[in-house]
């Protein structure tokens, strides 16, 4: 991972605990089995990379691009995704363990989130429209002025959000999902 730029490479079983990697370039790359915990990835550029089976928990990525890349069975813990460059910004996560990153006014329409955990995920201010959280648990998440017009919440769970503050236009949500829009009013639904 010393080169400048990487093009079609497949990284396995790296490890780079608490290490600094900057100013790199990865297209078209593959990281398998890889542990990246507490590194500073600032201002690198991924573009259509894959993630698979990485802990990428509490790395900094201030600065750096994320061109459609996907995160499958990845630890993404405390991560702050809205310091990461806006311009082309594009992810996917399946299998992933989010809790506690932040997505802070982040632009992400149209974008996938499968099967992942995202206790106390941070949503305010960010532009959702025509995102799916696809059996998703977002136990404490915030959603705050989050443009959430038509996101689909079908089978996603134990979130919270007031429609008041947060315009969802045409957003689906399950018959038992109802009671997290609800849940300021204090009542109980039988």
């Amino acid at each position: 991972m010393e080169d400048l730029i990487h093009i079609q490479k497949t990284f396995e079983k790296i490890v780079y605990i608490g290490k600094k990697i900057s100013h790199r370039e990865f297209e078209d790359c593959i990281f398998k089995n890889c542990d990246f915990s507490n590194s500073d990835f600032s201002n690198n550029t991924f573009m259509d990379c894959e993630f698979i089976d990485c802990n990428l928990a509490m790395t900094n990525l201030t600065g750096t691009s994320l061109k459609t890349v996907s995160f499958k069975n990845c630890k993404l813990l405390g991560i702050h995704f809205n310091t990461c460059t806006d311009f082309l910004f594009s992810v996917h996560f399946q299998d992933c363990v989010l809790d506690y990153s932040s997505f802070a006014n982040k632009k992400m329409p149209k974008t996938k989130f499968n099967s992942c955990s995202m206790k106390e995920v941070n949503f305010a201010g960010a532009i959702l429209s025509n995102s799916v959280f696809e059996n998703c648990n977002l136990d404490n998440a915030i959603f705050n002025e989050t443009q959430l017009k038509e996101v689909d919440f079908t089978t996603a769970y134990n979130y919270k959000i007031d429609p008041e503050f947060n315009p969802m236009k045409k957003a689906k949500f399950s018959t038992q999902g109802i009671i997290g829009l609800l849940d300021k009013y204090d009542i109980k639904i039988l």
